[in-house]
């Protein structure tokens, strides 16, 4: 006999307390092996692929995509066992894997009330109000989750089974949606997530597609016609709607209420709500801005005989050296000589912190925005080492695989703006470390150099700095310094 047995949330590390789901690798029905990867979430710090520890057939899933759910919350149920792993679900009594028949909801969730209860008990109990709701409809095993799989982590272990179910919210219904459109029964065929980032986009749910591609596959011009299609009957229910009110026109339905890609449209504009990496961002930012008494002071250098050198050494042979890489290594020749930089303020004991060993931060421009890899021990490592490891952290930033240890513990940060063809900027400083390197274009200029006018690769160099930690005289020495290494980057040598 099967035993059902409940996947919640895992403590994902870092203090982190919630994480919002972005694409169900798995659905209901589908058979799992222990560590495989069944839901990829995003969470303040990264998004991750979480393992399942069980092995068997997936007979519930909690949480669209795009809920937040707490650590601790149900995530899946499994059914383990002969009779779970070779059937197609779980029994439909008496495992307790599945939501109560006559609410008719399914197992996977209800598509019309919240979810609470009992998940080992016999026959889950629906939650207050949510009986009054059952005769909605619900969506019977599809649902909105991603297919495929990704890579195998590091399984984090069997979760004990929760005594509660965090309420999730129903899926809402567009206003004006066809009538005739019902729920597509079984899974949803959809393999592209480009198909379902555009579905997500335009508000359009693919449980209720029907796909024209082999196999029923949901292709993106299904989704475009079903888009359309909603918002002509979205657009006729506007008009309908406004008989009390003679003489007044539809809205349009691009400003009708609706959720789309992780917001909704209002009538004054398009709502996206600061949650996962953009959350986590904008409250550090708005910390430092708080905190933070920041200045910053900038400098144009002749970056000619840098580039010179960087070819010289990427000729020779061997691993490449990234012109950032060199930038990072004269930075953190430059904390040697001003170590006072390489801090932080510790507000509360009202004190200067500094720090022994330099974790310096880069920049790193992603699809989901901005981020901030961090380079361990960066004062040990050459330029070569420094070159390699901040090619694997944008690689990683880039695919979203950054753990969150490698998006946290910096000590100082390195922000090339220049890659986005801008002279200069000022930065806000990454709270809380006291200071920040800022790297503009290099770019052919008028210079004078050995008192002659020549054309130069030219380059403007901005440092932030809190100051708490230190005066104008430290930055702008740590600041020269920079500049004389770009310039001359025979001055390294003497630290080397």
């Amino acid at each position: 006999m099967a035993v059902v047995r409940e996947f919640t949330l895992p403590d994902l590390g870092e203090g982190l307390t919630e994480a919002q789901v972005v694409r169900w690798l798995v659905s209901v029905g589908d058979v799992v092996a222990v560590d495989q990867p069944v839901v990829e979430v995003e969470t303040a710090k990264a998004m991750v692929e979480v393992p399942c520890p069980y092995g068997g057939v997936v007979t519930a899933r909690f949480g669209e995509e795009g809920a937040e759910l707490p650590v601790g919350a149900p995530l899946l149920t499994v059914a383990v066992g002969e009779s779970g792993a070779t059937g197609g679900s779980a029994p439909a009594s008496g495992g307790g894997g599945s939501a109560a028949r006559s609410g008719g909801g399914s197992g996977e969730r209800a598509g019309s009330g919240d979810v609470s209860g009992d998940a080992s008990g016999g026959g889950a109990q629906r939650g207050a109000g949510a009986g009054a709701e059952a005769d909605s409809g619900a969506d019977s095993g599809s649902g909105g989750g991603g297919e495929g799989s990704g890579n195998v982590l590091v399984g984090y272990g069997t979760q004990a089974p929760s005594a509660r179910r965090r309420r999730v919210r129903p899926p809402v219904r567009e206003v004006g949606q066809p009538a005739e459109r019902t729920p597509v029964p079984g899974t949803v065929a959809v393999i592209s997530p480009l198909v379902r980032r555009l579905a997500r986009e335009r508000g359009v749910d693919l449980s209720l597609v029907r796909g024209t591609g082999p196999d029923g596959l949901i292709t993106r011009a299904d989704v475009e016609a079903a888009a359309h299609e909603t918002q002509e009957a979205r657009a006729a229910a506007a008009v309908a709607g406004t008989g009390a009110q003679a003489g007044q026109t539809a809205r349009p339905a691009a400003r009708a209420g609706r959720r789309v890609a992780g917001g909704r449209r209002v009538s004054d504009g398009l709502r996206v709500p600061l949650r996962g990496v953009r959350g986590a961002v904008a409250e550090k930012l708005s910390r430092s801005r708080r905190e933070i008494p920041d200045a910053t002071c900038w400098v144009d250098a002749d970056a000619t005989e840098l580039m010179a050198a960087r070819r010289a050494m990427n000729a020779s042979g061997g691993a490449k050296v990234s012109l950032l890489a060199l930038l990072a290594r004269i930075c953190t020749a430059a904390l040697a000589k001003y170590p006072e930089l390489n801090a932080t303020v510790d507000t509360e004991a009202q004190e200067i912190v500094t720090l022994p060993d330099v974790h310096l931060g880069f920049a790193a421009q992603t699809e989901r925005g901005l981020v901030v890899p961090v380079v361990r021990d960066a004062n040990a490592r050459n330029a070569v080492e420094l070159s390699v490891e901040m090619a694997r952290l944008t690689e990683a930033a880039r695919a979203g695989k950054l753990s969150p240890a490698e998006l946290t513990g910096g000590t100082f940060t390195l922000n090339n703006y220049g890659v986005f063809g801008v002279d200069g900027s000022t930065p806000i400083l990454n709270h809380p470390e006291a200071a920040m390197l800022g790297v503009g274009r290099i770019s052919p200029k008028p210079w004078v150099h050995e008192g002659e006018l020549a054309v130069r690769q030219v380059v403007q160099l901005s440092f932030t700095f809190d100051h708490r930690v230190c005066d104008g005289g430290t930055a702008g020495g740590f600041l020269r310094y920079v500049a004389d290494c770009v310039e001359q980057p025979a001055v390294l040598l003497r630290s080397l």
